[in-house]
């Protein structure tokens, strides 16, 4: 998933160098030095998203949100009081059972 995030910030960084490279008219030419401040710049901010996004890849693998999976037969549920609490998330084609709180 990170490397499709990466790939989809790069491919968007390009293509907005490309259009912006289009767009140039001969009056408004870089000399080199510009040019290469400019790819510096863009290298920079780059760089800099991709240490943010392998940050922020720590807080997603932590979230209290994504539930395990549970095997058939396996406890799934847990009653508190008239609550029925998850523990974890039955296989494909399974349902948890209320009554019995194991998956079937």
């Amino acid at each position: 998933m990170d490397s499709i995030r990466v790939a989809v910030y790069l491919s968007i960084c390009l293509s907005l160098l490309c259009v912006c490279r289009g767009q140039m008219s001969t009056d408004n030419q870089l000399s080199s030095q510009e040019e290469q401040f400019i790819k510096r710049d863009l290298a920079e901010a780059l760089e800099e998203l991709l240490d943010r996004e392998q940050d922020n890849r720590l807080s997603v693998e932590k979230k209290a949100s994504v539930i395990p999976r549970c095997d058939v037969g396996e406890r799934c549920a847990m009653k508190h009081g008239p609550r029925i609490g998850r523990l974890c998330d039955c296989m494909r084609g399974t349902a948890c059972n209320t009554f019995f709180l194991r998956c079937y």
